[in-house]
């Protein structure tokens, strides 16, 4: 086992990629504090953990919400008294529009969900592990983030672009503290919400444009989070893995 007795903490957790590496966390050992919006998922995600022998807590929680985010992370550390690693997997978007058509208030609530979210629960963790002098932490960017070859809609683009940048500042402001802080940058991927919103014959068009012929899964994404937040990984600080079957190469 890669984490046994860590703690971790994975936002947007109820499903897709949140929900695959807080399990993949569990099975190599650690502590899973699991947050989301969506409280029945997260109570089924939880029960799926620890009937499994894993030690979890779900908690609801609005990570575009400053006092939402410190609540948790307060029980987090009330509970086990560390955090070892914080992944900022929060995010997302519903709907895709061309970028007149966007109203002012989505494009502030886009931003919040996908960038604001990570500063918010970073800040909220950065006191217990440079107490603790390590930490790992892991956002989630997107190839979209990275280059132009997926279509979606600008204000997802600019905040995944955005994740970016906060990481590498970051990486570079409390890698003294021992904290690492890195991304990864997954490509189209076959969640709940991505076969909601593009639909089988979509889906099949996007995945013949990728050099492996498939869109990822969940689990693939998680398989890297968890080597960035792992002991591998050990020096390396402000980097993104891009997880998108060779579609963007950089």
């Amino acid at each position: 086992m890669r984490f046994p007795g860590q703690v971790v903490i994975v936002t947007g957790a109820a499903r897709g990629i949140g929900a695959a590496t807080a399990r993949a966390f569990s099975l190599e050992g650690a502590r899973v504090a699991v947050l989301d919006i969506d409280k029945p998922g997260l109570d089924a995600l939880v029960t799926q953990l620890t009937s499994k022998g894993g030690e979890a807590v779900g908690l609801r929680c609005d990570v575009t919400v400053a006092a939402d985010v410190r609540q948790a992370v307060d029980a987090v550390v009330a509970r086990w008294s560390r955090i070892d690693v914080l992944v900022n997997n929060a995010g997302g978007f519903s709907v895709i529009r061309r970028i007149e058509e966007i109203p002012d208030e989505e494009w502030d609530t886009i931003l919040r969900f996908n960038l604001t979210s990570a500063f918010l629960c970073t800040k909220a963790v950065l006191p217990m592990m440079k107490r603790q002098g390590a930490g790992r932490i892991v956002n989630l960017s997107s190839i979209v983030g990275r280059g132009g070859a997926v279509t979606v809609t600008a204000h997802y683009a600019a905040a995944k672009a955005g994740v970016l940048g906060f990481t590498r500042h970051l990486a570079r402001e409390v890698g003294p503290d021992g904290i690492t802080v890195n991304a990864v940058a997954p490509g189209t991927v076959g969640t709940e919400r991505f076969k909601k919103l593009r639909g089988p014959e979509e889906a099949k068009t996007m995945a013949a444009t990728v050099p492996l012929r498939r869109i990822a899964e969940p689990e693939e994404i998680a398989d890297s989070i968890l080597f960035l937040a792992s002991d591998a990984a050990r020096y390396i600080n402000g980097a993104t893995i891009d997880i998108n079957g060779g579609l963007v190469m950089m």
